[in-house]
């Protein structure tokens, strides 16, 4: 797997002893290493930037994308995926790539500003191209100093191991109850949590809550997530912060009821 500035090295490294003329390129090396041998070019064309990849031989899909840009890591649904926190087969991926530096934000909340906000259907990014069939999200991700982020051997759809960076299973859980429109909806959020039960650790994930540092309250969407799933005593009272607010499991729900132990609304009939 190489970028262009890769292939670039190689040539400015091996240009004298493989004799290759000074009018000799980067791209007339790369044209014809594709023309020549072995050598692929793979374009993910994103809407915010094209990214450039090229292969040598046969490479699969989740090998590509886990090179794709430096400091990017797959997250949600990917991530729910390669931990078995979803029975289902994702026909995405989803990876994140994390700002360079966190944002700062001075809003106060008020109850009025929070059922508006989740009145309205959640926002989606257009940062979305296809592969071979794929979709592929790049999410542009907060700054977190890549928390919870881990080297994990994946499966490929070709059944090779790809040693990838990914969510933990506690920055999974988190990520998928903030952002379930990337996680396969609420249902398929509440199902991964039942399926975390004996691999999650509920104080390293109350922890990493903390840590980033969330504006809305999003302790109570996992604290409900954890006793919806059948978690007991101390480790749900880790998520039982003062509240202050009504919340909301998700965006424009439509009908729902409200669970008075965690100021949540939740879907009807969830």
């Amino acid at each position: 797997m190489f970028k262009h500035d890769d292939l670039a090295k190689i040539l400015a490294e091996q240009r004298a002893f493989w004799r290759l003329a000074a009018a000799t390129t980067v791209s007339k090396f790369i044209e014809f290493l594709i023309d020549n041998a072995d050598l692929s070019k793979i374009e993910f064309a994103f809407p915010a930037r094209t990214e450039l990849c090229f292969v040598w031989g046969k490479v699969s899909t989740l090998d590509v994308l886990s090179h794709i840009k430096k400091n990017t890591y797959f997250s949600h649904y990917t991530a729910m995926s390669a931990h078995g926190l979803t029975e289902q087969t994702p026909t995405s991926f989803y990876l994140t790539a994390e700002r360079a530096s966190p944002s700062v934000n001075k809003n106060d909340l008020v109850q009025e500003s929070i059922d508006r906000a989740f009145a309205a259907a959640p926002r989606v990014t257009e940062n979305m191209c296809t592969l071979d069939g794929k979709r592929i999200y790049l999410l542009n991700g907060a700054h977190t100093k890549m928390l919870g982020v881990i080297a994990k051997d994946l499966t490929a759809e070709d059944g090779t191991k790809v040693r990838a960076k990914v969510t933990d299973i506690e920055r999974t859980l988190i990520d998928a109850a903030v952002r379930p429109v990337y996680s396969g909806g609420v249902f398929e959020v509440a199902k991964a949590f039942e399926q975390a039960c004996e691999k999650v650790s509920i104080n390293k994930l109350a922890a990493n809550l903390a840590k980033l540092s969330f504006t809305y309250p999003f302790s109570q969407v996992i604290g409900y997530y954890l006793e919806r799933a059948g978690y007991q005593g101390q480790q749900i009272d880790l998520l039982r912060k003062p509240m202050q607010f009504d919340f909301y499991l998700t965006h424009n729900m439509g009908e729902t009821r409200y669970v008075k132990d965690w100021r949540l609304h939740v879907p009807h009939g969830f």
